[in-house]
C-alpha cells in the first residue's frame, strides 16, 4: 500500500509529536524540562585585554622617549598617555627573559637560566621550561582569553624544532592559540625563516618585504578576526620582534634620515644622551654617567675608514629602531580603530636586555662569521659600505655604540652584574584603569612582575594547578599598586641576576655585582677557557642613592658587601644552581637527533630540519649523493641546501637544468662549482664529495661535483664553519626555506622550489 504526498507528511507530524511527548516525560521523570547546555568559559567581567611588546637587544639609552638618539613616536605617545618605569629589570640576555617574562618565574626556576644556544644539562640551565611555570597565556586561555604570539619565540630546545616535533614548548603548546613567527634566536629581516603553528612556511611574496611589518600584518589581521566573531572576548597578545637584534636589516629609507648623525662617536653620544636624560627627567638629577670600560677602545683612537664604518653601523641600527617602533604604532592604531584600546592593558618593554656588543670592536658586516673567529678585514667592510643594512649583509655594529645606548650604566647585553645588560625601559598603558598620565615611576621592578601584574589587573589568581600539574609559586609580585600611585611601596626587597657567570644581587636599595670572565663578543671563539669564580671581583652600589651604579663603596662598606655576597649563595642554593659554572663552559651531553649516525637519507619535501639536526658536516669530510628522476623538459630547483644568506651551501638545478654547487664561509670566501650541460631526462645521479684539510676546526678543503662518474668541477675554499652557518636556518630537500643560500636565477620563485621531476631521494655520509 502507497501512501500519497498528503498521508505521508500527517503521519510524520503525528510521529514527531509521540516522540516529543515522550522526551517531556523523560525530562520530567529526570526532575528538569530544560534541555542540557554545554558550559563556555568566559573571561572576568570587564577583563581587559593585554598586549605584551617586547624588543630585543634594545638598551636603556637608545630610544628617543628615555632620552636616546633614535625617535620612537609611537612609544613616547604611549608614554604620554601611560607611565615610564625607569628601574624596570630583564635577565641580562634573551632566552631566560621570555622564560621569566611568561612564566612569571625567576628564570632559573623556570629552568631556562641561559639563552637556548648555551643550555647544558645542569638544573636551572636546561632550556626545557617545567610544567610546574606554566605561562600566562595557558592561564588566560583557561579563563576565556583569545591568545597568539607574534615574532620570536627562542624558547623550544634545539632538538624539539624539526618537523617530527614533539610540539610541548613550541607556542601552540604552551597556551597560544595562533603563532606566527620564528622559533630561533635571530632570522633574517627580508627573508625570515618562518613558522605558521608548527608548519614551516615562505614569507608572503614581495620586493619590499620586511618581517617587522609582516609580523604587524599578521597581528592585526588576527585581531580583526578574533574581534569580529567574538567581540566581548578578552586577548592576550604577546608581539616579540625580532628588532633590533643582529642581523641589522631594514630599507634604505629609514636609514636615511640618520645620515651623519652619529659622527661624533659613541663617548659623545653618551654625553649627549645623558644630558637629555637628565632634561626629560627619566633619570635623577645627582644621576653620574659611568666611565667607559678599558675593553672599549675611545671613539679618537679610531681611523677616519673604521669611524666611516662604524658611522654607517649605527646609522643603519637608528633605522632598523624607529622602523620597528612604527610597526608597534601601527598596532596601537589598530586597537584603537575598533575601539579596544581604551581597555587594553598595553606593555611595552624596550628591550629583553641591554644593547648588544657582540659584534666585537670593529662590528662586522657578517657577525655569523665574527661570532665564531671568521671576521671580515675592513677593506672588505669599506668595498660594501653601502650594502651594510640591505638584503646582502647580516650585520652587527661596534660594541662601542651597544655601550653608548646603555646610558648612563655600565657594560652590555650578557653581563648580568651591571645595570647595562639589566636595565630596560618599561612604558604601560591601560587608559580605562590608569588615571594618571605622562608620569613616571621608579619602583624597583623585574621581568617577573609581568604575569602577577596581567593577573591582578584581569583579577584572577594563579592557579594551584594547571593541566593537572601543580604549579610553583610565582617569583614577581604586582605592578598594579604603581599604577594609581606614583608612591606606592616597592614591593620587591630582593632580585638575583646571573648569566654566563656575570651575576649580581639586589637587595633593599643595594647591590652587589661580580663580572665574570667572558667578554660578550668572545662567546664563539673556541680558546676562550673557565676562569675561577673566586678570582672575579665583587663590587658594592648604594642604588638609592646612586642610579646608574657609578660609585663602587665596596672599599668603605665590607661587612655590607660580605652580607650581600652571602645573601647571594642563598639564592643561588634555593634555585638549585650551585656550584657555579659558566653555562658557556659546561659542556654537558644534550639530546639531539643525531646521535651516533654517520649516514643519512632524506626524500623530497623534507623541509625545516634544525641545523644542529642536519647531517654533522663541520670540521670533517662528507660526501653527498642526490638520486633524481627528471623530465624531458629542463627540470630547475633546489636539491639539497643548508644555511642562508650570511653563510650555507646550495646544491641545485639552474634555469637551463645545469647543475650548481654554491658554498659561501660568511665573508671569508665563496665558490661555485656547476656542470655545463643540462641533465638529461631519466633517473640521474649527482654527487657532492668535500675532502677536508684537517688539522683542527674550520680549516678548509676542496669540492668535487659529478654527474655520475664524470667529473663536472672542483673548487677550494680556505675555511669553514667552525660550528654553525646560522642559528635559525635549517636544513632542506626541494626548497630553499628562510634566505637563499645560493644565487638562484632570476624571476625565480621564492625558496625556488625543485620542478620538473622528481628527488627520489639525498643521501649523506659523514666521516
Amino acid at each position: 500500500m502507497y501512501l500519497n504526498n498528503y498521508q505521508l507528511r500527517y503521519k510524520l507530524r503525528l510521529l514527531f509529536l509521540l516522540m516529543s511527548i515522550a522526551i517531556g516525560f523523560t525530562s520530567a521523570a529526570n526532575g528538569s524540562s530544560t534541555p542540557p547546555v554545554i558550559p563556555q568559559i568566559t573571561a572576568p567581567a570587564g577583563a581587559p585585554n593585554v598586549v605584551v611588546v617586547l624588543l630585543d637587544d634594545v638598551g636603556f639609552g637608545a630610544s628617543s622617549t628615555f632620552g636616546g638618539p633614535v625617535q620612537t613616536p609611537a612609544l613616547e605617545a604611549l608614554a604620554n598617555g601611560g607611565l615610564s618605569y625607569n628601574r624596570f629589570h630583564t635577565t641580562a640576555i634573551c632566552s631566560p627573559t621570555r622564560a621569566s617574562l611568561l612564566t612569571g618565574r625567576d628564570s632559573h626556576t623556570a629552568n631556562v637560566g641561559a639563552v637556548l644556544n648555551s643550555s647544558n644539562a645542569y638544573p636551572g640551565y636546561q632550556g626545557v621550561l617545567k610544567k610546574e611555570t606554566a605561562t600566562v597565556a595557558q592561564v588566560l586561555r583557561q579563563q576565556g582569553y583569545s591568545t597568539s604570539v607574534f615574532g620570536k619565540w627562542h624558547l623550544a630546545p634545539t632538538w624539539e624544532t624539526s618537523p617530527s616535533g614533539p610540539f610541548d614548548r613550541w607556542p601552540i603548546g604552551l597556551g597560544f592559540e595562533k603563532f606566527y613567527g620564528f622559533l630561533g634566536g635571530e632570522t633574517d629581516q627580508f627573508e625570515p625563516t618562518l613558522y605558521d603553528g608548527t608548519s614551516p612556511i615562505m614569507r608572503p611574496e614581495g620586493e619590499e618585504y620586511h618581517l617587522s611589518e609582516d609580523l604587524a600584518d599578521q597581528a592585526i589581521r588576527w585581531l580583526g578576526a578574533q574581534h569580529s566573531v567574538t567581540p566581548d572576548k578578552p586577548f592576550f597578545m604577546y608581539f616579540a620582534t625580532g628588532a633590533a637584534h643582529a642581523p641589522l636589516q631594514v630599507g634604505e629609507s629609514w636609514v636615511k634620515p640618520y645620515k651623519g648623525q652619529f659622527s661624533q662617536g659613541w663617548d659623545a653620544l653618551r654625553e649627549d644622551t645623558f644630558a637629555r636624560q637628565k632634561a626629560k627627567g627619566v633619570i635623577p638629577a645627582d644621576a653620574q654617567l659611568t666611565d667607559r670600560p678599558d675593553d672599549f677602545p675611545s671613539w679618537k683612537s679610531l681611523s677616519a675608514d673604521q669611524k666611516r664604518v662604524a658611522e654607517r653601523f649605527m646609522e643603519t641600527f637608528a633605522g632598523f629602531l624607529a622602523h620597528t617602533d612604527a610597526q608597534i604604532g601601527r598596532l596601537i592604531a589598530a586597537l584603537k580603530n575598533n575601539g579596544q584600546f581604551e581597555n587594553t592593558l598595553f606593555i611595552y618593554i624596550v628591550g629583553d636586555n641591554g644593547s648588544s656588543g657582540e659584534g666585537g670592536m670593529s662590528g662586522s658586516i657578517n657577525y655569523m662569521g665574527a661570532l665564531q673567529g671568521l671576521r671580515e678585514p675592513l677593506t672588505t667592510q669599506l668595498n660594501r659600505l653601502e650594502d651594510i643594512g640591505g638584503r646582502d649583509s647580516y650585520p652587527q655594529y661596534n660594541a662601542g655604540w651597544a655601550w653608548a645606548t646603555n646610558t648612563p650604566f655600565q657594560w652590555v647585553k650578557q653581563v648580568a652584574s651591571h645595570l647595562g645588560g639589566t636595565r630596560n625601559p618599561m612604558v604601560v598603558s591601560w587608559p580605562k584603569g590608569i588615571q594618571d598620565s605622562g608620569e613616571l615611576r621608579s619602583q624597583f621592578s623585574h621581568v617577573n612582575d609581568i604575569v602577577p601584574t596581567i593577573l591582578d589587573a584581569v583579577n584572577l589568581e594563579l592557579p594551584k594547578s594547571v593541566n593537572g600539574v601543580k604549579q610553583l609559586p610565582l617569583s614577581g609580585s604586582s605592578l598594579l599598586p604603581s599604577f594609581a600611585d606614583s608612591a606606592a611601596p616597592e614591593h620587591k626587597r630582593t632580585q638575583y641576576f646571573e648569566v654566563h657567570g656575570h651575576r649580581s644581587i639586589y637587595h633593599e636599595g643595594w647591590l652587589a655585582s661580580a663580572r665574570h670572565d667572558r667578554l660578550p663578543w668572545t662567546v664563539g671563539l673556541k680558546n676562550m677557557g673557565p676562569t675561577p669564580f673566586e678570582d672575579d671581583e665583587w663590587e658594592l652600589y648604594n642604588l638609592e642613592e646612586d642610579f646608574s651604579q657609578a660609585r663602587n663603596i665596596t672599599a668603605s662598606n665590607p661587612i655590607k658587601l660580605a652580607m650581600m655576597q652571602k645573601l647571594f649563595h642563598s639564592e643561588a642554593q634555593r634555585l638549585g644552581i650551585l656550584p657555579l659554572r659558566s653555562s658557556l663552559d659546561a659542556k654537558t651531553a644534550m639530546p639531539n637527533l643525531i646521535g651516533e649516525r654517520t649516514s643519512f637519507s632524506y626524500p623530497q619535501g623534507a623541509i625545516g630540519i634544525p641545523e644542529p639536526a642536519a647531517p654533522p658536516m663541520k670540521n670533517r669530510s662528507w660526501n653527498m649523493i642526490a638520486s633524481l628522476n627528471l623530465q624531458e623538459k629542463p627540470s630547475r630547483g633546489v636539491i639539497a641546501t643548508v644555511g642562508g644568506t650570511a653563510g650555507g651551501w646550495s646544491l641545485y638545478l639552474d634555469a637551463k637544468g645545469r647543475p650548481v654547487f654554491e658554498y659561501r664561509v660568511f665573508e671569508y670566501g665563496q665558490i661555485r662549482v656547476a656542470g655545463s650541460k643540462p641533465l638529461p631526462a631519466g633517473p640521474q645521479s649527482l654527487r657532492l664529495y668535500f675532502k677536508y684539510d684537517g688539522g683542527g676546526y674550520a680549516k678548509g678543503g676542496t669540492f668535487t661535483l659529478k654527474h655520475g662518474v664524470n667529473v663536472l668541477g672542483e673548487a677550494r675554499v680556505l675555511a669553514t664553519p667552525p660550528a654553525f652557518f646560522s642559528i635559525d636556518e635549517t636544513f632542506d630537500i626541494g626548497l630553499d626555506t628562510g634566505s637563499p643560500a645560493g644565487k638562484y636565477p632570476d624571476q625565480a620563485p621564492m625558496g625556488y622550489p625543485f620542478r620538473g621531476g622528481k628527488i627520489i631521494k639525498v643521501d649523506i655520509n659523514v666521516k
